[in-house]
């Protein structure tokens, strides 16, 4: 093996995007990591420019390859490896859905009322 060649399951885990390697690697068995809209395998080799996509519910990521890393670093020396491209409409997801949050009950307050009910409902804006 080339120092330029790594697999894509041990490239994920030094960079920092998964926190182990079998998390890595059954991200990619999954479907959830591609390259060119095409899913990889763990033992597929990593290349310089290419551009990975990793689903990671509600969010799709996007990272380019700036160089190959075989150990894993420190978040700040990553930077030097990958340049995440993610748009900003991936990223307005998460702030969607943390607006969405149901409500919150006091704690031992139990299930809400038929009463209690209406008024979630008349609030949300539902009849």
């Amino acid at each position: 093996m080339e120092d330029s060649e790594i697999r894509m399951d041990k490239f994920l885990w030094a960079v920092r995007i998964y926190k182990t390697r079998t998390q890595a690697a059954e991200a990619c068995a999954k479907g959830q990591v591609t390259i060119s809209d095409l899913p990889v395998k763990p033992s597929r080799h990593v290349n310089v420019g290419e551009v990975i996509m990793v689903r990671k519910p509600p969010m799709v990521h996007t990272y380019k390859v700036l160089g190959i890393l075989h150990n894993r670093l420190s978040a700040e020396k990553v930077k030097e490896y990958i340049m995440e491209t993610t748009p900003e409409e991936e990223f307005r997801k998460i702030e969607i859905m943390k607006l969405q949050k149901n409500g919150v009950r006091d704690r031992g307050t139990g299930r809400p009322t038929k009463k209690d009910r209406r008024e979630i409902d008349r609030l949300k804006g539902n009849s």
